[in-house]
């Protein structure tokens, strides 16, 4: 009987390799999964958004990998030499610095080509913002959009969010803690009073939600100067009620 097994102590390399796309803590490091502890130290090489931050995770769980940086500014360039790393058969983490990769990052950019490449893409799922802060909010989670990181200037922002006027979903959005205030009082001006959550430094120390409305949120962190992370997740259109007139004239 002719047994088939693979060959796992053989040192030669598969035609192509593969891009692990792997999460990491937003914070919390005791969220990183035991898989994508395995993964990182069993890859030849992982790209990371900041190489120095990278490089403390790595250093706290003991893992030795090279690292090489993949971030908005070089992601063209490095592009490529990640693909030719990975057509050699090196496997390949790419990490942001928090959280999962690809989400308001260039990650994506490199799935793309891997995929172009029929290179493997395995995903090692963990940490997200996003579905953190939408599982603490107490709104709707049936149905959401996230938008990531609005205009910096409120002129492009009101734009993008008159947008979204109409939408029922349930929104989430990045934003600085420096334009956090500006940003409220767009949301309140062009989208309502509606409710919504402000998140900030999740998984950390000094994580909070606020919940509230708004201008309650608008008038509450203008007193305060927040640092760290903010997501936000605002509740979407509600449908609009019958007027009194057309309510009344169906009653007989």
């Amino acid at each position: 009987m002719m047994v088939l097994e693979r060959k796992e102590s053989s040192t030669l390399k598969p035609d192509k390799g593969t891009l692990y796309i792997v999460s990491t803590p937003i914070g919390n490091l005791e969220d990183i999964t035991l898989r994508a502890l395995r993964v990182l130290k069993e890859v030849d090489l992982i790209a990371a958004e900041d190489t120095r931050h990278t490089g403390l995770l790595l250093k706290h769980f003991g893992i030795q990998k090279p690292l090489t940086s993949y971030f908005e500014g070089n992601e063209l360039k490095k592009k490529e030499f990640i693909l030719a790393r990975l057509k050699q058969g090196d496997r390949i983490a790419l990490v942001s610095d928090a959280g999962t990769p690809g989400i308001s990052d260039p990650g994506f950019r490199l799935v793309q080509a891997a995929i172009k490449n029929e290179i493997p893409i395995v995903p090692v799922p963990g940490p997200s913002a996003v579905i953190a802060a939408l599982s603490v909010s107490g709104l709707a989670t049936d149905a959401f959009l996230f938008k990531g990181f609005l205009p910096h200037r409120s002129k492009k922002r009101r734009e993008l969010l008159k947008g979204l006027q109409d939408a029922k979903e349930t929104l989430i959005l990045y934003e600085s803690p420096h334009r956090i205030t500006e940003t409220l009082k767009d949301i309140l001006d062009v989208l309502g009073d509606r409710e919504i959550v402000l998140t900030r430094e999740l998984t950390k120390v000094y994580e909070e939600i606020i919940r509230g409305k708004v201008s309650e949120i608008e008038s509450q962190i203008a007193r305060r100067k927040l640092k760290g992370e903010i997501t936000l997740v605002i509740s979407g259109k509600t449908r609009e009620r019958k007027n009194a007139k057309s309510q009344s004239s169906n009653v007989k």
